[in-house]
């Protein structure tokens, strides 16, 4: 009977601090990934209605350089270039580049921008072609970690690593309370059901 009622005692406690410990990482962790939950709420939406927002606007420019020519022997000097188009006023990270015809090519890119810039490598005389599609299609962007550096990608993954473990947390106080355990139970079955009966009927 004292053994008994030791091992009762044991898991009281032990069970309290999980509880405990896993309410205040819920509560935390909620409270640090609340801004992230929201932005991959929002745009999750607009991902899913971009006609809502229209096209953005795109504008064409044109001119010369003044630090012609942009050659080194025979090859281009690339970094003097892109400094130089940069200066224009373009910006986001040089995505792509080439040559061919006695002109060169740069893309710039950054969240919901663009710039297509065509050079002639030895008069400086450049064409642009500049698309700007707003507020909302940079947020799209951003949400897809599209045209953005590398410590934005980390911060993706972040964010997807606090979602779940506020998901698994909150699973966890669920299933932990034995009067709320059976209803939890069938609201986790039936959200898995809908969820995947959807994601199998949209995947035919």
């Amino acid at each position: 009977m004292i053994t008994a009622g030791r091992a009762r005692g044991g898991v009281g406690p032990l069970r309290a601090r999980l509880y405990a410990w896993a309410r205040t990482l819920h509560l935390y962790l909620s409270m640090l990934a609340l801004l992230s939950l929201l932005f991959f709420a929002l745009t999750g939406l607009t991902l899913n209605h971009p006609e809502w927002f229209g096209e953005g606007r795109v504008r064409k420019a044109s001119g010369t350089l003044p630090g012609a020519p942009y050659l080194k022997g025979e090859a281009v000097d690339w970094l003097r270039l892109a400094e130089d188009l940069r200066a224009l006023g373009l910006r986001g990270r040089v995505a792509e580049h080439g040559e061919g015809g006695g002109a060169v090519w740069l893309s710039f890119r950054a969240p919901g921008y663009g710039a297509d810039a065509q050079v002639d490598p030895r008069s400086g005389a450049y064409t642009l072609t500049l698309t700007e599609a707003g507020l909302v299609a940079a947020l799209n962007d951003l949400h897809k970690g599209r045209d953005t550096p590398g410590a934005w990608r980390w911060a993706l993954d972040a964010s997807a690593l606090f979602l779940g473990l506020v998901s698994l947390t909150g699973l966890f106080l669920g299933l932990f309370l034995r009067k709320t355990r059976r209803a939890a139970l069938l609201t986790l079955l039936l959200g898995l059901l809908l969820f995947g009966g959807l994601a199998l009927w949209a995947s035919l």
